[in-house]
């Protein structure tokens, strides 16, 4: 009984972190703090189903580059990527679930641009503007820094109601990034690295890709 209310909690604070803004989401945990922890204890045993864990093959990545590269990981939950590498991140989130994390919406944080090597996207392009978030790693990249999104299979799968990949990557590298590789060995998620080209601008505003539209309410 425990379980099922858990999970019923975990897919209602999921619908609503997909179908409203960042802005609306930060205020609502900020109302609601305890229901953070709710979503996270629900989404917790969704992936204690999964084979694999994305932020552990992130955190092997990292582990494989320099500890020197600074890192910004945007929608850290518990912060289980800084505590596995050398590298400096920021860890970045709607809630604080650690003292080391920065609570913030995640259109609009407190980073200085230009400032960090790698923006991190595990399983956290949640949300009716997520694009924004995508403009806000921008930002904070470096130029030739790297971008990596891990995203649940399915939506960035066009028949089950996803985006289509391809699209996807299009719309990344219009925002000034070029794709490196895309992995879709996971049957439970997909891994596309980016690097920001040198020549881009820092920043980037009022991007709106329609073709994303589809995976924008696709639940976990």
């Amino acid at each position: 009984m425990r379980a099922r209310l858990s999970g019923g909690h975990f897919r209602m604070l999921n619908e609503k972190l997909y179908t409203c803004s960042g802005s609306e989401a930060f205020e609502f945990f900020k109302e609601y703090p305890e229901l953070f922890d709710a979503y996270h204890a629900g989404y917790g045993q969704q992936m204690s189903r999964w084979p694999e864990q994305p932020v552990n093959v992130i955190i092997k990545w990292l582990q494989s580059h320099s500890p020197a590269l600074v890192v910004a990981d945007f929608g850290c939950g518990n912060a289980s990527l800084a505590r596995s590498v050398k590298n400096k991140v920021f860890s970045i989130d709607l809630v604080s679930m650690d003292p080391s994390v920065i609570a913030c919406d995640m259109a609009n944080t407190p980073l200085d641009s230009l400032c960090v090597d790698v923006s991190v996207f595990c399983l956290s392009l949640m949300g009716v503007n997520f694009p924004n978030y995508l403009v806000e790693a921008n930002r904070v990249l470096r130029p030739g820094g790297w971008l990596l999104i891990a995203e649940v299979r399915s939506r960035l799968d066009p028949a089950t109601g996803g985006a289509d990949p391809d699209k996807f990557c299009d719309a990344v590298q219009r925002l000034g990034f070029s794709i490196v590789s895309r992995d879709f060995s996971n049957k439970m998620f997909v891994l596309f690295y980016f690097r920001k080209k040198k020549e881009a601008p820092a920043e980037a505003k009022g991007i709106s890709w329609p073709e994303l539209k589809p995976c924008l309410y696709k639940r976990r």
